[in-house]
Order: structure tokens, then sequence, then C-alpha cells
């Protein structure tokens, strides 16, 4: 690859964003004035193009930018989104609970509404609520070593489970240490965390044998690191060994919700402990939850003590409030529905299709995978078994120029991989966009020599 060649390809597109974006490129940098590094989330300064845009408004599958741009919208806000923007079942459930109050620290029959009709979808009989899949999973291991008393969790490398301290960690030449970029973390990861390959079998059973793993904590399919599916029997293998070792299996369903209603879960007839899932449930509005099979709820119940209910490490002020319950309860009744779901997954067999076409017709030894909803392509030709392989895949320049060619041609991708998620606002029509921009930059890159076969 001539990095030279793509670099100014790069350039042109800067300029082109800068000289677009007049009134984004404004606020940004007042913004600087207060804000750390003129953003409200540090990670927002990734957006590609050099600033972030600023957004007027957002509804359905679009969103309009302060320059009166508007844009198909295929990152929804990284799943958080996935129901489209301002659902209207979600926004009317919103606005009256609001007027009935939005917060007391006390139940409301939503709750009860809410973990029915998740056990309906996953399986799980018992939940409780939290604000984010983070909290959801931080809560989540903190019941499981307290109810094993086992130190350590087992993740899989490349994992995504938010920002819980104890996944940001990677296998270096075999040995647990921290993730690039894990800032300030509390103590070495390789204390806390055992790591392994996704789909080894072997790895997975020398480290539960060690006797120490609480629980497992996996994505059912990896995501964040480029889409990587468990090869036939992986799950089987992983809930036996579990079993047999005595360790917990806990799903994380905030990014494999994109296979149905019940998530990759139901598809596929999981059966974990503890399941875990963020983002989308409640349409925007911050929610997440967290279920327990019944025995292991029976035991969490029977081992804290009343006294000791508020102080455990597990809650939050506003987990459970009435508004974000409100949402949810409309969310998942009439927005992410069976319908939507079906309709959804077949705009991203649309999506991948014509993502292949152009890989193929310009020589790219690049590839497309599929989940559910979820699209990503990855610069390889060979789809990865396991994290290291996808994470060897990517490369952050080639990524940042086709995210900000996408996004000069009205086109929003996930800022930190090459996902596309459709939502059930999403048209045929705005898959169509995508598809015509990457076509015209694959093929720009092939015609410049900077992919493409010999």
């Amino acid at each position: 690859m001539s990095r030279d060649r793509l670099a100014a390809l790069h350039a042109r597109e800067k300029e082109r964003f800068a000289d677009d974006h007049p009134r984004s490129l404004e606020l940004s940098a007042q913004a600087r004035e207060h804000l750390l590094a003129g953003v409200p989330m540090h990670w927002m300064t990734k957006w590609a193009g050099g600033f972030p845009l600023y957004v007027a408004e957002a509804r359905g599958s679009r969103f309009t930018d302060v320059d009166g741009r508007e844009y198909v919208d295929l990152c929804l806000g990284d799943t958080g989104a996935m129901t489209g923007h301002a659902p209207e079942p979600t926004l009317r459930a919103v606005a009256e609970q609001m007027g009935r109050g939005i917060t007391t620290m006390l139940p409301t029959d939503d709750a009860h509404w809410c973990a029915s009709e998740l056990h309906r979808r996953f399986g799980l009989p018992i939940w409780q609520f939290a604000l984010t899949a983070t909290d959801a999973n931080r809560f989540a291991i903190r019941l499981a070593r307290h109810v094993t008393r086992r130190p350590k969790i087992l993740v899989f490398n490349w994992c995504y489970h938010g920002t819980v301290d104890e996944t940001f960690a990677t296998l270096v030449r075999g040995s647990v240490e921290a993730r690039r970029g894990n800032l300030g973390p509390p103590v070495h990861p390789a204390e806390t965390t055992r790591v392994v390959e996704f789909n080894d079998v072997d790895a997975l059973e020398r480290e539960l044998a060690r006797g120490d793993v609480a629980v497992v904590l996996a994505e059912p399919a990896l995501t964040n690191i480029g889409i990587v599916h468990p090869e036939p029997g992986f799950h089987d293998a992983l809930r036996e060994l579990t079993r047999h070792h005595g360790t917990l299996l806990a799903i994380d369903e905030t990014h494999t919700i994109c296979c149905g209603p019940g998530g990759y879960t139901a598809a596929h007839d999981l059966e974990p402990d503890l399941l875990t899932i963020g983002k989308p449930i409640a349409g925007g509005v911050p929610a997440s939850a967290y279920g327990f099979s019944e025995a292991l709820a029976g035991q969490v119940v029977e081992s804290i003590e009343l006294e000791d209910v508020d102080v455990g490490g597990v809650g939050g002020t506003l987990a459970g409030n009435a508004l974000s319950l409100a949402a949810m309860r409309a969310t998942l009744r009439e927005v992410l529905t069976d319908d939507a779901f079906a309709r959804m997954i077949r705009l991203a067999e649309h999506f991948t299709e014509g993502v292949e076409a152009a890989i193929g017709e310009a020589g790219a030894p690049w590839h497309v995978t599929r989940l559910g909803c979820r699209a990503e392509y990855l610069f390889a030709p060979d789809r990865p078994r396991n994290g290291t392989e996808a994470h060897a895949a990517g490369d952050y320049e080639l990524e940042r120029y086709m995210h900000l060619h996408a996004l000069n041609r009205g086109i929003l991708l996930t800022p930190f991989h090459n996902m596309a998620l459709m939502s059930p606002a999403t048209k045929e029509a705005d898959v169509d966009l995508h598809t015509e921009a990457f076509r015209e930059a694959v093929l720009e890159l092939a015609a410049e020599g900077i992919v493409g076969s010999d």
C-alpha cells in the first residue's frame, strides 16, 4: 500500500470536510474553552474529519447537522439508537412519564412489565435494572464473585464490555497485559482477569481448570473488533466447561441484540446464568438490565443481608428510575418488535451484498461479515476466527479515510470500526446511498494502486 497516496486522498477529504462544515468547525473551536479537547466525552475526538459534526436534529434513520446537511446514520449511536432516532412510541411514553415524575427510588409497574418481557425474549426469569451496560456487567461480575467466592473473571481477547476495568486486558506472548489505551488501571489486569482467544476451546478449558474463575463474561460473537462468529460447537463447549468447573456464564447481548428480539441467546438457544444488555432497549434513554437464572437469583438473595444491600457496590441512585423504565416498556413493546427485526436483517443482507460486489469489482483483499442487522467490513481477505486475527486486519489510517470519505457523501459510520447498523426506520435507499459511496471509494483506492489484487 502506498501510504503517501492514501495520505494525499485523506488530505483532500479533510479539506472538503472543513469547507462544508464551517458552523461545526466554529462551535468545535469555541468548545475548547471549557470542554476537555473541545468535546463532552474525550473519545469524541476520534471522529473522522479533524473535528466532530454538531447535530441539529436526528429523526428516524437520518440526522441534520448545524450546517444544514443531512446524513444517513448507519452508526446509530454505536447501537444506542438502534431503534432509530426519536421513535414515536418512546417519545410518547417519555413525555407522559415526565409529567408524572422522573425518579423516586421506588418501583413502578413498568419494572415488572419490562422484566417479564425480557424473560420472554431471553429466557432468564429474574431481572435487575441499571443505566448502562457497563453498570450491568460490573454488577453481574461483583455478584458472581460474591456467590462463587472466586476472585477472577475470564474474557475473550479483544472483547467489548463497556468500560469495565477487568475487561481491558489482552494477551501479549501468552501473558495477560493491559490493552493499549487502558488509562489508569486500578491493578494489573492479570490480578483480576484471565484471557483466552475466542473459539479456542483448549485454552478455555486450561484456564477454567485453575479453579479461580467466578464468571466467564462473553459476547456470543465478537463485535467491536470486527465481527467474529463462533465456530460450530463453541457455545456448547463453553457452557459444558463452565458448568464442569463451577464457573458462571454471563452473556453480554448489548451489541448482539442485532440478531433478533432475544439477541443471539434466543436465536441460538444459549443457556447463560447471567445476561446483560443495554444501549437500545429504551430507545436512547439511558437504561440497561441484567438477568439471572432462577437458581442464581436464589443464591444472590439468600447470601446478602438486608443491612448490606445498599453498600455492596451494586446499585445506583438513578438505576431503575421511572423514566427509563417507561421508555424501555414502550421501546420493547412497540419499536424493537419481531417484524422490525425481520426488516432490519433483510436490509443488512442488502448492505452486505452491495459491499461484497464493490469489493469484488475493485479486487480489494477485503471481506464483509454480517451478524443479524449489523454488518462490517475488514481489510483482510479471510474472516477472522478470533480477536487477534480481527485486530490484525485493522488499518487505522485506511479506516479513517473510509469514514471521512463516507461522511463527506452523507453517511455516518461507527467511528471505532467499520460497522453499519440497521434500524426500524432505515430504508433501502439509505443502504444504496452507502453502497454507491463505498464503491466510489474502493474503486478510487484501486485505481491509485492503494488496494487491489496483483
